[in-house]
């Protein structure tokens, strides 16, 4: 058992049993620890804290499952970072593309450049089927695909938006929900990036304040740990074990939890946890931080929760990460780009140096990931390692990226459960679930992005934490923790740190109405039938 900051490794009493140290879990932990609260923690990794902000490393390269970019609207949020790793950050460009037939072009988009890149024909083309689109638009809005065409023209909806929705989510553009793409989207027309597109050419994109400025409309550069994002997390897992009050159980998943009916252990929790090698561990505790799943935390409540069929039915989205060492300079200078092309499935490609030099040990080396979104269990999924890098390789050559004979090595990273599935039906799952839950365990507590099935940033996600900490310290729910919102351009515009204050809603007594929140990912076209 790999116990770390353990004082026995049988039955451990604690202020606080906390499940997952991703950043939710290991955000509670150090707050509580270092309000003076005793913490035990169970990770399933037997390696890595961090959840999908950890970082991987194979060979002296780190790989960053899915890129994080360390910027928050969130003071708080952005003080804690600097407290928990006051001096390994790094401040890196930020770049990001969209690649299609063998072009780069900005992303978001800018139109004179995308037009330009696409050739004249189908910039024609383009332009005319906007044009049809604002005269003639379909007045029945149903879809992502109706919603999109509506705004950017049939053509430029199928070039710059439907292939890689359509291989991030794994459902058709014509069954995802409208709703999620005037959220998603929200703020960006066709006809606004012309303008800006003058104003740049012009030089009338500047602040009216004298200055001369160029006005500030996206992030620029972000600050990065310089080995990764895992580098936090690892530093906040030692903080917590230092302060002698906290305890890391790595290697062992929840196996039940148990409201504890015992006088000795008043009342609280009793939470049984195994390793795939047979160990177990018991924790008890007066209060449980979940950053499960929420339908593995259905599944393993004892007794069963009247919504254990609804928790059921949440949907998750895998993915997994093909990293290629490739002996030659960078191959480009993104962070990231998109892979708009159908012709092969990879929907991003990171480069991992662009992130940190420190990343990638050996200068004459690059080393990229390819991301490929699945689902657990099917083909993609169920690929062997060597296999996956062979196709990785193939269709970077397809992609004209780099030649196979180039690749030195490859690597393999699974996800599972990466993404939270906003289908016909979660919402109301969902909400069965939570209200069922407030209403009979006030001392179970929902956090981050698994843990509450919602599309949170990594910043986000702590401050789930944050809030759910200052409820556990007052003795009551003094805030709605579900009031924590992601926002659709959250990391293209805006300053750092400009949110003083946490987004903190005292609770009210509509608990369910709490539930209502921007959607990140896509629903089905069905959810709207009701409506």
């Amino acid at each position: 058992m790999d116990v770390q900051g353990a004082r026995n490794t049988g039955e451990i009493k604690v202020d606080v049993a906390i499940i997952g140290a991703g950043p939710a879990g290991l955000t509670a932990g150090y707050l509580l620890t270092r309000a003076g609260k005793s913490v035990a923690i169970i990770e399933k990794d037997a390696t890595y804290v961090g959840g999908i902000s950890r970082t991987v490393e194979h060979e002296g390269y780190r790989f960053d499952i899915g890129g994080h970019r360390f910027f928050s609207k969130s003071q708080q949020v952005v003080d804690l970072w600097n407290e928990i790793l006051p001096d390994d950050f790094i401040q890196r460009p930020r770049m990001s593309r969209i690649y299609y037939e063998g072009k780069f072009y900005s992303y978001p988009l800018r139109a004179f450049e995308a037009l330009w890149n696409l050739g004249l024909w189908r910039s024609a083309m383009c332009m005319a089927s906007y044009a049809r689109a604002r005269v003639f638009p379909n007045r029945d809005v149903r879809s992502f695909e109706d919603w999109t065409s509506n705004q950017f023209g049939k053509k430029l909806y199928s070039i710059f938006f439907k292939t890689y929705t359509e291989k991030v989510w794994g459902m058709p553009c014509n069954e995802m929900s409208a709703d999620w793409a005037a959220q998603r989207i929200k703020g960006l027309s066709l006809w606004g990036a012309v303008v800006d597109g003058l104003k740049r050419s012009l030089g009338l994109n500047k602040l009216n304040d004298g200055s001369g400025a160029q006005a500030k409309t996206l992030l620029e550069t972000f600050r990065y740990p310089r080995l990764g994002p895992g580098m936090m997390w690892e530093a906040a897992r030692d903080r917590i074990v230092a302060t002698g009050r906290g305890q890391v159980i790595m290697g062992h998943e929840l196996k039940q939890l148990a409201a504890d009916s015992a006088e000795e252990n008043g009342g609280g929790w009793r939470m049984t946890a195994s390793s795939p090698e047979g160990g177990e561990v018991v924790i008890t505790a007066a209060h449980v931080i979940s950053s499960a799943p929420m339908r593995q935390l259905a599944a393993r409540l004892h007794p069963l929760p009247e919504t254990t069929l609804e928790a059921s039915r949440l949907k998750y989205r895998d993915f997994l990460t093909v990293a290629l060492m490739i002996e030659s300079e960078d191959l480009f200078p993104d962070n990231w780009i998109y892979i708009h092309d159908s012709k092969v499935k990879v929907g991003r490609v990171q480069n991992f140096r662009s992130w940190s030099p420190e990343m990638v040990p050996d200068e004459r080396v690059a080393c990229v990931g390819l991301e490929y979104f699945c689902f657990e269990g099917d083909g993609l999924w169920s690929m062997a390692d060597d296999d996956l890098v062979e196709l990785a390789k193939a269709e970077m050559a397809i992609l004209g990226l780099v030649s196979p004979d180039k690749v030195i090595g490859g690597a393999v990273v699974r996800q599972e459960k990466a993404y939270p599935v906003y289908d016909e039906d979660y919402a109301a799952n969902v909400a069965a679930m939570r209200t069922e839950l407030e209403a009979r365990h006030p001392d179970l507590h929902l956090v981050g992005r698994n843990g509450m099935h919602r599309y949170n940033n990594q910043d986000h996600a702590m401050m789930t934490a944050m809030l759910t900490v200052e409820n556990i310290l007052a003795g009551r729910r003094i805030y709605d923790t579900w009031c924590v919102n992601e926002d659709a351009e959250y990391h293209e515009a805006g300053d750092e740190g400009v949110e003083r204050e946490l987004p903190a809603r005292p609770v009210t007594p509509d608990q369910a109405a709490a539930l209502a929140s921007v959607r990140e990912v896509p629903a089905r076209v069905d959810e709207r039938k009701a409506a």
